[in-house]
């Protein structure tokens, strides 16, 4: 046998000293890594607890409390969000104080000069100090704990290492910003529905706003009122917007359903076996690593009772869940829960006009810390009712009146729940509870069921808050918050059902004093009423199926529409078979599904890009962004009856415009070179849940994104789902039967990839297989002493 060159030997040695170095480096990292890992048994001496905690953990990591005093579970539970979690609630805090870029640099700058407009830290603080004193000093055990687990740390989180940064102690007031954090994931800082309608309404034809964007329409389901009428079709022509030569502007359109939502249900005693009532709910947020959600459990002292559910780290708070008597969960209402008002200035433009005359503005200097930068100086201008945070259509200031501002906006309410023994019980604390304005549906042991706004709603006089009118002569203003006799809502309705999807749940004056901040169009929330009503008994599994629901009930008509469109058409042969073999549901696995959606959502641009480049005239930066919810009336009435007059200039007849919509449609599917029978809408669907960090350094994908799973589902459906959002729970509970409760959680209870349950559980979310809410054999024992 022929010996081996010298090169060859060197080279050998060299891919050998590579390797070695390369398991070297590896070693080095996970030894590195583990040292931030969290405590998960033993006995640790806190020095401060007035009664020991002892925390339970399954395989899966879900923690269940047992102490005899409640800030002693308080104590605990902030132990363990610090051990998890404690990058998240950093996150959290910096993001509504408006201090991500002294974390990690100018990216966030844009960011935080938005945010620090409204002062969350100042407010937080202010908040803090009107506390009920026992929720004041059972915060101020949830603080001291979460302090106690970040000390208790071997290392910092592994995210400070990487970041160059130390991590900074948690105070009460960060447990308000947390709060302040879902306002502005949930509502817009800068009213931008408001806004951008206000826009719309003064300078379109009026023929025209009202076709394209009415108030509701046939896919509307609202527990109270009725579906709303068919649009008229308008008279001026959509050509009429344009000025010879202009260029048609296009802007790419997501789904008009891709909103911070949720879906949200109950069944009354009366359709159940046992008579107790059964709550669904799945809250529809951004899907990140880790999950915003950690699931936790505590026994309620002096009750024999526990409390089971889906906490926000950064609060001692269970957000949706069981109390073992009565069972909640939310969904955002999309009202309207502030006022941009336009002001009038004076000559000079130092002072606005008040009903008391004219004011100087107050004007307050925010520094901002940039990491690696030099700080900067933020000038805030402050009036009688609010920051001013934009300027409209016409170049006016605006100032925000907010519930978010007010000490109404924030507390921490939601602690009364645990104790509630019935759902009336549970809907009196709505306009109590200081968070943005949910649909808070609930459900108690003995069968009864009820919802109502968790929040407070402003008692407004001289608007209705559509519109953003001048407030300087003193006819338009609030005049505090409604009663709790004022309160829209509704107990015990005859059919034993109650559904909520974001879209419009009332009617009259219940829907006056809601407002309307872009409602969802209604397609959701009608097929959750429909599945309800499907059937006359429940149980968990039942519930959990309408959850999982995927039928693309919504696009039927489109599907027909595109079939009756390739009638005849050999060059669209092989298309026009999957769209007839489509399924009729988003399945992962579906061709025809992909190009329906598709070719609705580029309809929806063309045939609406004439009145965004009519609106950009007057405001540049005018987008229709999320905000678009109610264009389907219009495009619907479009593709059948194919107005001449509103047809877009840039084609020559209807048939033109669909035909070329569906050939960019294809031309966008076709571009990773795979042929048609392969473009599934899993292709497309695919999962890209990462860690914040993992967007900017790809090596952290490595250890801690969740497989590219192709997912089934879409946005007007209950089983909401795109690669990026989608359920990030599902709940299923009968209180007091919490042992047949499930649950499902993206992802896992554990921000370190090391974690034995990091992503335990993810696969029951992505399969859709029942797992129980309540914590199975204990695992690991933590005693807190």
């Amino acid at each position: 046998m022929a010996k081996s060159s010298p090169p060859t030997r060197l080279a050998l040695r060299i891919l050998i000293g590579v390797a070695a170095f390369i398991l070297l480096l590896a070693c080095a990292a996970w030894l590195w890594l583990r040292q931030s890992l969290p405590v998960l048994d033993g006995v640790l001496d806190t020095g401060v607890l007035r009664a020991p905690a002892t925390i339970h953990r399954d395989a899966q990591g879900i923690a269940l409390i047992e102490s005899e005093d409640r800030n002693s579970t308080a104590y605990a539970l902030g132990f363990l969000h610090a051990q998890e979690r404690y990058f998240q609630m950093d996150l959290l805090r910096r993001n509504s104080a408006g201090e991500l870029s002294e974390l990690v640099g100018a990216a966030a700058l844009k960011h935080d000069r938005e945010v620090r407009l409204h002062q969350f830290r100042k407010r937080a603080e202010r908040n803090v100090a009107a506390l009920p004193q026992a929720q004041r000093l059972l915060l101020e055990s949830y603080v001291d704990g979460v302090n106690f687990g970040l000390q208790q740390l071997a290392a910092k989180p592994w995210e400070y290492a990487l970041l160059g940064q130390e991590p900074e102690p948690w105070t009460s007031a960060d447990s308000l910003l947390t709060i302040f954090s879902m306002y502005l994931t949930l509502q817009s800082p800068i009213g931008k529905f408001e806004l951008r309608d206000t826009a719309l309404a003064d300078l379109l034809p009026r023929d025209l706003y009202e076709f394209y964007f009415p108030l509701g329409g046939s896919w509307d389901a609202p527990l109270i009122g009725e579906v709303r009428g068919p649009v008229t079709m308008p008279e001026t022509s959509i050509a009429s917007l344009l000025e010879p030569g202009d260029p048609i502007a296009y802007q790419v359109m997501e789904s008009d359903d891709k909103i911070y939502g949720s879906n949200n249900w109950v069944v009354g005693g009366a359709l159940t076996e046992h008579g107790g009532a059964i709550l669904a709910d799945d809250m529809h947020l951004g899907l990140n690593v880790p999950n915003i959600w950690y699931r936790a459990g505590w026994n309620l002292p002096g009750t024999g009772r526990t409390m089971r559910g889906a906490t926000l780290p950064g609060g001692p708070i269970a957000v949706v869940g069981s109390n073992g008597l009565v069972a909640w969960g939310f969904t955002n209402t999309a009202g309207d829960w502030g006022d941009l008002i336009p002001l009038e200035l004076s000559e000079d433009g130092r002072q606005y006009l008040t009903p008391d005359g004219w004011r100087d503005f107050d004007i307050e200097r925010e520094t901002i810390a940039v990491k690696g930068a030099a700080a900067e100086t933020l000038e805030v201008r402050k009036t009688i009712w609010g920051p001013v945070v934009a300027e409209n259509h016409r170049g006016v200031p605006l100032a925000y009146r907010w519930i978010a501002h007010d000490i109404r906006g924030s507390n921490l309410n939601l602690l009364r729940l645990e104790t509630v023994t019935t759902a009336s019980e549970a809907l009196d604390l709505g306009p109590s509870l200081g968070i943005p304005h949910q649909n808070l549906v609930v459900g108690d042991s003995e069968g009864h069921i009820g919802w109502t706004v968790g929040g407070a709603i402003p008692r407004r006089v001289g608007l209705d808050g559509s519109r953003s009118v001048s407030w300087a002569d003193g006819t338009a203003h609030w005049d505090g918050y409604l009663t709790l006799e004022e309160q829209p809502r509704v107990y015990d309705p005859p059919s034993h059902r109650i559904w909520t999807a974001n879209a419009r749940t009332m009617d009259g004056e219940f829907l006056r004093v809601m407002g309307n901040h872009g409602y969802a169009l209604g397609a959701r929330q009608q097929q959750i009423r429909d599945d309800l009503f499907a059937r006359d008994r429940f149980d968990e599994q039942a519930l959990l199926d309408i959850q999982l629901d995927d039928r693309a009930v919504f696009l039927q008509r489109w599907q027909e529409h595109l079939l009756t469109l390739l009638d005849g058409r050999q060059n669209y042969r092989d298309v026009r078979e999957q769209v007839r073999d489509w399924g009729g549901r988003a399945g992962a696995d579906s061709v025809g599904y992909r190009i329906v959606r598709n070719y609705r959502m580029k309809f929806m641009e063309i045939t609406t890009a004439p009145i965004l480049t009519y609106m950009r005239r007057y405001q540049p930066d005018f987008s229709f962004g999320p905000l678009k919810r109610q264009f389907e009336y219009a495009l619907w009435e479009m593709a059948q009856h194919e107005p001449a007059h509103l047809l877009n200039p840039d084609f020559e007849s209807w048939r033109a415009l669909k035909l070329s919509a569906l050939d960019e449609v294809l031309a966008e599917m076709a571009a990773d070179g795979r042929p048609l029978h392969e473009q599934t809408w899993g292709v497309e669907n695919t999962a890209r849940i990462q860690h914040p960090l993992g967007r900017a350094v790809a090596a952290v994908n490595w250890l801690t994104a969740m497989p590219a799973d192709q997912l089934s589902g879409d946005t007007h459906m209950p089983r909401f789902q795109s690669p990026t959002h989608g359920a990030s729970e599902r709940m299923v509970v009968a209180p007091g039967r919490e042992n047949r409760a499930i649950f499902h959680m993206a992802t896992g209870q554990s921000a370190h990839p090391l974690s034995p349950f990091f992503d335990r559980g993810h696969g029951d979310w992505v399969e859709g297989n029942p797992s129980p809410l309540s914590e199975g054999e204990s695992r690991y024992v933590l005693r807190l002493r």
